[in-house]
């Protein structure tokens, strides 16, 4: 209970050094280290903010985000203008394979389907378009395409830990499932969750994650 409550704390405080964040904007509660958010804004944004924020805050495990986002006058969009002014960006940024991206806007909330090589390519598709104004919200389905044995994936996914300072390699546990990579075994921060998890996004033939990894946390 303590420990949440200091949590807490934290969270509050550091969502006072967003940009343009008004105070009773966001509710804020912590259970276990599971924090749920609350309340509007009017910019997508700045809710991603407000979640990278919260992410980099020590013993928080997860985040449960009920978080809406209303435009006012000038930022609101027709989905058919929206489109169009994500087409031109997704152009322009060349990590981006567009010829592979198909759009739906509705409703100011954009889907990305398709399929990529990698998923830093699904990533920058993202990123270039959640802070065009009139997006409300963005949907990646876009998928990997096939790629190596199990055996190379493995390899290259536990080659990345070593490499990387912020993971204790010795404590997590790769499993190749198909296409899929389970993760079992334990972690200290919400940082090492999620550059353990990057990593095997970055490794060429993963589809997708099954992370089981467990907190070690001081109380």
């Amino acid at each position: 209970m303590e420990r949440d409550i200091e949590i807490q704390t934290n969270v509050m405080e550091e969502l006072k050094t967003i940009p343009m964040l008004k105070a009773n904007e966001i509710g804020v509660a912590v259970k276990n280290g599971i924090v749920t958010l609350c309340g509007i804004v009017d910019s997508y944004p700045k809710k991603i903010s407000i979640e990278k924020v919260v992410k980099k805050i020590a013993g928080v495990k997860g985040i449960a985000e009920d978080i809406d986002v209303e435009l006012n006058g000038s930022q609101k969009k027709s989905d058919s203008e929206l489109a169009q002014n994500i087409m031109k960006a997704l152009e322009w940024d060349a990590t981006v394979q567009i010829n592979y991206l198909n759009i739906l806007v509705e409703d100011s909330c954009v889907t990305l389907e398709g399929i990529v090589e990698w998923d830093f390519q699904r990533k920058s598709a993202t990123k270039a378009i959640e802070n065009i104004v009139g997006v409300k919200g963005v949907i990646n389905n876009v998928k990997l395409a096939a790629g190596p044995t199990t055996k190379e994936i493995k390899s290259k996914i536990q080659s990345a830990f070593i490499r990387n300072a912020n993971i204790d390699s010795e404590k997590i546990n790769v499993k190749i499932d198909g296409s899929k990579v389970v993760l079992t075994g334990s972690v200290n921060s919400w940082s090492e969750y999620e550059d353990a998890e990057q990593s095997v996004w970055a490794t060429p033939g993963v589809k997708s994650i099954e992370n089981k990894l467990e907190f070690e946390l001081d109380f």
